[in-house]
């Protein structure tokens, strides 16, 4: 089992769960944030820090298709490990569902 994030986290990005990774598995996308699947210790402590519930198991059907998906990315996005301010207007994107069509494949700033 692995953790992977979803469209949820894209547009709010707001990091709570780097902080806590105590193996920093996390990349930063423009607007979103991945986990690399195989850096993860199926650990579970970023799950409950995600504020808009975009981590899950890998083990939950929908997240199926997510495992590439963030594994893709984490090997072309930087490493983030600090918690920063969230994107600015996260809170008007939160509870926004289907968010896939406003993905940003461009890099993030990284640490």
């Amino acid at each position: 089992m692995t953790f992977i994030v979803n469209d949820n986290c894209i547009r709010c990005k707001y990091l709570d769960c780097v902080e806590v990774c105590p193996v920093d598995c996390f990349y930063e996308g423009a607007n979103m944030l991945v986990i690399h699947p195989d850096e993860c210790i199926d650990c579970g402590v970023c799950e409950p820090e995600c504020p808009v519930d975009a981590i899950v198991p890998d083990t939950e059907a929908a997240a199926v298709k997510w495992v590439s998906f963030n594994r893709e990315y984490s090997e072309q996005w930087p490493n983030i490990t600090r918690k920063r301010d969230p994107l600015e207007d996260a809170d008007d994107w939160k509870d926004v569902k289907d968010k896939m069509a406003h993905f940003d494949a461009a890099p993030g700033t990284g640490d």
